[in-house]
Formats: C-alpha cells, sequence, structure tokens
C-alpha cells in the first residue's frame, strides 16, 4: 500500500464515531490531525524524491542528445576530410548516443507524468488536511456544547430529585416551628408582665398593713387626735351694717 493510500485510508475513517469512542475528542482529533500532517510530511518528501529522478533523467537525456549531435557533427567532418572510415565510427558512436536518447526520452517522460500526478495527490493531500483542520474546530465545538448540555441535564436532574425537594420540606416544616415556638414564649411573656401590672395597680386600692395599724391606734387614743381644722368667723351683716 503507497503512502497516499495509506494517508487517503486514514481521511475515510469514521472521525464522528472515534468522538463517541473517545474519552477526550479534543485531544483525539488534534493527534488525528498530527498523524496526516506526519503522513503528509512522508509523502512530500517521496514526491521531493520522484522531483529529483525526474531532473535526473532530464539532464542525462539532455546529455545524450548533446553527444548524439556532436558524433554527427564528427561524423560530417570525416567525411568532408574523405576519411570514411572515421565518419562511419563517429556514425556508430552517433547511434549508439541516439538510441540512449531515446530510451532517456521514454523514461523521463514516465517519470515527468508520475511527478506531476503526485505532485497533484500531494495538493489535494494538503486541501483534505486543511478542509480536516476545518472540520476539527467545528466536532470540537459540537463536543464541547454536547458536554455542556450534559452536564446542564445532570444538575437539573439533581436539582429536580424529590429527595432534595423533601429536605427542603423538613427545612422549612422545622422553621416554622421555632417560629412558632418563638411567638409562644413572647406572647406567654407578655401575657405574665400584663399580670404583674394588674396585681401592682389592685394594691394601690387596698389599705396596706402600716396604715391600717395607724387606723387602730387612732381609735384607741393611743396616737393624738389630728388638730381640727380652724372654722371661720361669720361676720354679723346687720352689725356691720350699724
Amino acid at each position: 500500500m503507497s503512502i497516499f493510500q495509506r494517508i487517503s485510508t486514514v481521511f475515510r475513517a469514521n472521525v464522528n464515531d472515534m468522538i463517541s469512542q473517545a474519552e477526550d475528542p479534543e485531544k483525539m482529533l488534534n493527534q488525528l490531525i498530527e498523524d496526516m500532517r506526519g503522513q503528509f510530511g512522508k509523502a512530500k518528501q517521496q514526491v521531493a524524491a520522484a522531483m529529483a529522478d525526474e531532473r535526473r533523467l532530464h539532464q542525462q537525456l539532455t546529455a545524450e542528445q548533446r553527444q548524439a549531435a556532436e558524433w554527427e557533427q564528427k561524423a560530417m567532418r570525416a567525411v568532408m576530410a574523405g576519411r570514411d572510415d572515421l565518419a562511419a565510427q563517429a556514425l556508430q558512436r552517433h547511434t549508439e548516443h541516439a538510441e540512449a536518447v531515446t530510451g532517456y526520452q521514454e523514461q523521463w517522460e514516465a517519470q515527468k507524468a508520475s511527478v506531476d500526478q503526485l505532485k497533484e495527490s500531494l495538493r489535494r493531500l494538503q486541501s483534505k488536511i486543511d478542509e480536516a483542520q476545518r472540520k476539527k474546530n467545528l466536532l470540537i465545538a459540537r463536543a464541547k456544547r454536547a458536554e455542556a448540555q450534559k452536564k446542564i441535564a445532570q444538575a437539573m436532574g439533581g436539582i429536580s430529585d424529590s429527595g432534595a425537594f423533601d429536605t427542603f420540606d423538613r427545612m422549612a416544616a422545622k422553621v416554622d416551628q421555632i417560629e412558632a415556638t418563638a411567638e409562644a414564649n413572647t406572647q406567654l411573656q407578655a401575657e405574665m408582665e400584663g399580670t404583674d401590672l394588674e396585681a401592682e395597680i389592685k394594691s394601690l386600692d387596698s389599705p396596706s398593713d402600716d396604715a391600717a395599724l395607724l387606723a387602730l391606734k387612732q381609735k384607741m387614743g393611743m396616737l393624738p387626735k389630728p388638730a381640727a381644722a380652724d372654722t371661720p368667723r361669720l361676720t354679723d351683716d346687720t352689725s356691720s351694717t350699724r
């Protein structure tokens, strides 16, 4: 299997399936892109090697063409010099280089076609890697959104659990009981304070022990009677008129 076939297999992999099985989709996708770029680097090296072979074949072709042309010129000079024997030998060398030209021409054309195909494949591979990069970003965004939705759903599920609300109800009942107890204590304290006030007011209306004892002593003559109040003298109107 060629390197391009292996890379194509990687691109044909079901990325969504990988995400569903991966604990960390972002890490998995980043690794996938990194592997693709590594394969791309290897493919680029192979294309570069093929291009080098193509250039070498072209150089050898050019050299054989030059040699064939030079031996043909030498054969012509030998003929002009009347040395047909040398011309025949030069033509033999020309023929050898011309045959080499034909072979190198075929090899170079085939190599050039292969290089052109490899370069096109490399361009498509680069395009696919760029596409995979964009797809990776979208998939990571989807994965993060799905994870956030999952956590929100779990949180909502925990809040919706009847056990949690039962706890709130128990706490509310306990608070109600505490409030009722506090209100009862306040009311009882107010009632007790009111009773004490009424008792003090009533005590003002009843004579104290000291007042009763004083009254008894006066009745027994043990205490001097209180001084009688001075009575005003009545003026005889008739005498005052005389």
